[in-house]
């Protein structure tokens, strides 16, 4: 695989996820693994899938570990449910899932601020038969205005993220203007003008868009991202194992004014996690640059 070399360069802002790389190892050893493998900033979704609400304890072990690793976490997801696996997302289910999202939102708004976390991503929750959709809108939008409120009282953005049809077929937001759609509703509703778009390259693909639909999202949307992912298709791997031209895209990225983080969401394939990042120079791999 060729090393990544597009303009960007080591300006780019790269950050591992730590729910789908490293998950070789136990939760706690991987952002020492991360920062190991040369990178200064992670991420994650909601780490305790059975409960919204864990032991102070377990929270304090969390915040001990990427501490002790010198890694920043720059993205959380909020509750949603059995990630990875059927579910996705919590907050627009009605009855006991939406109250666990509800019970989430201060304790996932509160770590993030205890470790200087500035992003929040709410998934929004699958259809379900038998409940009308304007009913699950309704109490969609209800929860994000809760959660983006939870995140402006700490300085935070709330993501709103798009998935793709294959994977997550009962998922409703599988476009970039699905996505957009619900930022502003959030945004109007709160006044608050801090809900933004997470950008994920894959899943955008995986809905069937190529590289002309793919630029064309980024060039309308890019003032609008908080937050970017990428893996390659097909596969889901890293850059190079499939046929997406990242290294381009993310250039055009940068041209049109995201100067956030690149967060890498692959799969790492049968190889331990610390050896699939060949792709990227270890110079590209620091914070250290802003």
């Amino acid at each position: 695989m060729a090393p990544f070399t597009n303009e960007a360069g080591s300006e780019q802002r790269f950050d591992v996820n730590l729910s789908i790389l490293f998950t070789e190892l136990p939760l706690l050893e991987r952002p020492a693994a991360a920062a190991a493998a040369g990178f200064t900033a992670v991420e994650l979704w909601w780490p305790w899938i059975e409960t919204p609400t864990p032991p102070r304890a377990e929270l304090d072990a969390l915040k001990k570990a990427l501490d002790d690793a010198g890694t920043r976490l720059v993205g959380l997801n909020f509750y949603a449910g059995r990630l990875p696996g059927p579910d996705r997302g919590a907050l627009s289910l009605p009855g006991e899932e939406s109250d666990r999202f509800r019970a989430n939102i201060d304790v996932a708004a509160d770590f993030a601020a205890s470790v200087g976390c500035k992003a929040l991503n709410a998934l929004y929750g699958n259809r379900i038969d038998g409940v009308d959709t304007e009913t699950q809108d309704a109490l969609a939008l209800e929860n994000l205005v809760l959660a983006a409120r939870a995140a402006g009282r700490i300085g935070a953005t709330l993501l709103i993220e798009a998935l793709n049809r294959p994977e997550s077929p009962h998922y409703p937001l599988v476009s970039a203007e699905a996505a957009i759609g619900v930022v502003d509703r959030v945004n109007e509703a709160t006044g608050l003008g801090n809900a933004a778009f997470l950008l994920d390259i894959y899943h955008l693909s995986m809905n069937g868009l190529d590289a002309e639909a793919l630029t064309e999202v980024i060039d309308t949307y890019a003032d609008r991202t908080g937050h970017v992912q990428i893996a390659d298709n097909p596969g889901r791997g890293a850059p190079g194992t499939g046929t997406l031209p990242l290294q381009d895209l993310l250039d055009r990225l940068r041209k049109a004014g995201y100067e956030g983080w690149v967060g890498l969401e692959y799969k790492p394939g049968d190889r331990p996690s610390a050896e699939s990042f060949e792709w990227l120079p270890p110079d590209a791999r620091s914070a250290r640059q802003g």
